[in-house]
């Protein structure tokens, strides 16, 4: 509270100064308080400090022991890294193997022509279809720059468009798939087709075409078992009636043919052909002639005398049919069929067709992308009064079947070509995982000469987490030397610290002498780091010395007190040795399962983790030392609060009395003045 000040009197009785001795006396509980206050939140930090140091170094144990653990890591070597390359799983076996690249995956980019700068794109709907994908969008008219942006927006890692600078200031449009593989061609339909001929991207190239279906000997039997449910009474489908004459092959009603499809064709093939049908005498009335049963007239009776007698029906020899009723006779339009690798068929739904009414003639046209697994195409004529006359069959490769073809490709479409250990492989991309067990191989370029591809540990990934375990764990014990002992020197000792950083830690030097819970961890702590561990029978590495790794590493003799002080040191030669030879004995001595339960339960970094656990967990020792000082801090809080409450009114009614106490002495002074004034003017007279 601020001093006394009236106007036109001083501090001349020393008021301020008597309220501020009165009060600073009243001030020590505060005071007091306050000290207690900072050394909860002191303590706090420093627990929490513990905390962080415990977890980083148990983060550190769970990591060499864990399914991610170090040990389990592999690396890959190639011969020919510009050729072919590896990247492996952590269950990859250690292994080489042989790797020809014959040719790597490759995807259709075809250039234009050369083309002006300001060369405008023609109004119209462009598509483009890669595969079983189709990018299609209308386009106004405009520049061709625009048109690249429009069609890259839509490309949708499917397609991609750029231009390269050519001759004279001209320039070439760059038209590519994204997708790698021979099924993954590229084609151009409505404006685009027409487009990418006007600049010379696609010219006309010959369409070679194999025709095939033109002798018997070509045709196989219908496969008896049809998905198709037949009418009771019908005969079979067979190909024993199929005949060829100059007008094709005749397929007569209730027959069909197996026809197999070039091998070449199977994939990126067209096939097209036509089917003519003509009506003829139904096969369905001579088979119910056959079946059909006289209708025999009534027997008769005869009556005498009252008496009725019954004549017997009459018998005849015709044979008893087996089948109910007349046959149906059946229409059906679905006369092709495809049948597969794995024996299977199916109705060819994806077929493209074109009716011709004048001349009955259907064209048919069959893509053999559409059908994965194709081997062959079956015709069924499953008509009672229809007989088919087909056309031979023509098959393209659907690149070229439209008649047109890239005039200046950069690349075309086709799988990766490689040979493993003498097995030649086909595969539609460049990244291959499905070859080699937990092994990914990245195809780049055609080898000259056979690779090797070896499989190896990741020595120096292992050996980089055990440094970095033993730079946590002489940090923990660093931390709890210097909270559980009043020694300067641990904290002189650390010259991995800086002068601001030693002087923080000499503040807190002894902070929980009388705390036994940070020896009993370090005690813990150190018995964990020198206790054998036999994961098996026959186990040579059975304690961390073995591998270079201990308090006195680096074998020097004599007394060093930093040493009796818990930190470890590491032999990097030993441990490199170790690494080199011992990599599977290194990964149990931190954590193996001693019960075969599948479950890691034992082990140095095992140990480490769940006795750090006890510590950092929540609800654990640390949280219980937080939360503790959490309530004192609030209650020190609180009692601060009511002190300076109780002070400033203790203040304010000090300032008050000795105010109106110099008052009251400045107006008795005053009286005196003025009656020393009066009798002293009377004495002059």
């Amino acid at each position: 509270m601020a001093g006394i000040s009236i106007p036109g009197v001083t501090d001349k009785y020393k008021s301020n100064d008597i309220v501020e001795s009165l009060m600073k006396v009243e001030r020590i509980p505060l005071t007091r308080e306050q000290e207690n206050l900072d050394s909860y939140k002191e303590q706090q930090s420093a627990w929490r400090s513990v905390n962080s140091n415990m977890s980083s170094l148990r983060s550190s144990a769970k990591t060499l022991y864990s399914f991610d653990n170090p040990f389990n890591n592999k690396l890959t070597e190639s011969s020919d890294e510009r050729a072919v390359s590896a990247t492996a799983s952590r269950n990859a076996e250690y292994e080489s193997f042989k790797i020809d690249v014959i040719k790597p995956a490759s995807s259709d980019r075809f250039l234009s022509g050369e083309l002006e700068k300001d060369y405008s794109v023609p109004k119209g709907t462009y598509t483009f279809k890669i595969n079983d994908k189709e990018i299609s969008f209308k386009w106004n008219g405009g520049k061709l720059k625009d048109f690249i942006s429009s069609l890259n927006r839509r490309g949708n890692n499917l397609i991609k468009a750029d231009t390269i600078g050519t001759n004279n200031g001209k320039l070439s449009l760059l038209i590519e798939s994204l997708k790698t593989g021979e099924e993954n061609h590229l084609e151009f339909k409505n404006d685009a087709l027409s487009f990418a001929k006007e600049i010379e991207m696609l010219g006309p190239v010959k369409s070679e075409a194999n025709i095939f279906g033109t002798k018997l000997g070509e045709f196989r039997e219908v496969p008896k078992m049809s998905p198709i449910e037949e009418q009771q009474g019908l005969p079979e489908i067979s190909y024993a009636k199929v005949f060829i004459n100059e007008k094709g092959t005749i397929v007569p009603p209730r027959s069909g043919f197996t026809l197999d499809i070039p091998e070449k064709f199977r994939t990126n093939g067209t096939i097209n052909f036509s089917a003519t049908d003509s009506d003829i005498s139904d096969v369905t009335g001579e088979i119910n002639e056959a079946i059909s049963v006289p209708d025999l007239p009534d027997a008769g009776e005869a009556e005498f005398q009252g008496i009725t007698i019954a004549n017997e029906p009459s018998q005849t020899s015709l044979p008893n049919s087996e089948i109910e009723g007349p046959v149906n006779p059946v229409d059906d339009t679905k006369i092709v069929f495809v049948k597969f690798a794995d024996g299977s068929e199916k109705i060819a739904e994806n077929l493209s067709v074109l009716a011709n009414s004048e001349n009955e003639r259907t064209d048919f046209s069959l893509n053999t992308n559409d059908y994965p697994g194709i081997t062959s195409i079956v015709i069924r004529n499953r008509n009672t009064a229809k007989q088919l006359t087909l056309s031979p069959f023509s098959a393209y490769n659907s690149k070229t079947s439209s008649g047109f073809g890239p005039l200046h490709p950069v690349s075309t479409a086709g799988d990766a070509e490689i040979k493993y250990e003498g097995i030649t492989i086909r595969r539609p991309e460049n990244s291959i995982d499905d070859v080699v067990p937990d092994v990914t191989l990245n195809i780049k370029n055609a080898t000259k000469e056979t690779a090797t591809i070896t499989i190896l540990p990741d020595k120096e990934s292992a050996k980089n987490a055990l440094i970095e375990f033993v730079g946590k764990y002489n940090q923990t014990i660093a931390e709890l030397n210097i909270l559980s002992q009043n020694k300067p020197e641990i904290v002189e000792e650390l010259e991995y610290l800086s002068p601001d950083e030693k002087e923080a830690k000499q503040k807190v030097l002894g902070m929980f002498l009388s705390d036994f819970s940070l020896t009993n961890a370090k005690n813990q702590l150190q018995n964990i780091i020198a206790s054998q561990y036999k994961y098996s029978e026959t186990a040579v590495i059975t304690m961390l010395d073995q591998i270079g790794i201990s308090t006195n590493a680096s074998g020097g003799g004599g007394y060093t007190p930093s040493r009796l002080r818990g930190y470890l040191e590491i032999d990097e030669k030993k441990l490199d040795a170790n690494i080199e030879n011992h990599l599977d004995e290194l990964k149990n001595l931190f954590g193996y399962d001693s019960d075969g339960d599948m479950i890691i339960d034992s082990g140095i970094a095992y140990s480490i983790d769940r006795q750090l656990t006890a510590y950092v967990q929540s609800g654990g020792i640390i949280a219980g030392k937080t939360n503790s000082l959490d309530g004192k801090i609030k209650t020190s809080e609180s009692k601060i609060a009511r002190l300076e409450t109780q002070l400033n009114q203790k203040e304010s009614e000090l300032r008050a009395k000795y105010g109106q106490m110099e008052s009251t002495l400045n107006s008795l002074e005053s009286q005196q003045n003025s009656i020393s004034n009066f009798s002293n003017s009377l004495n002059k007279k």
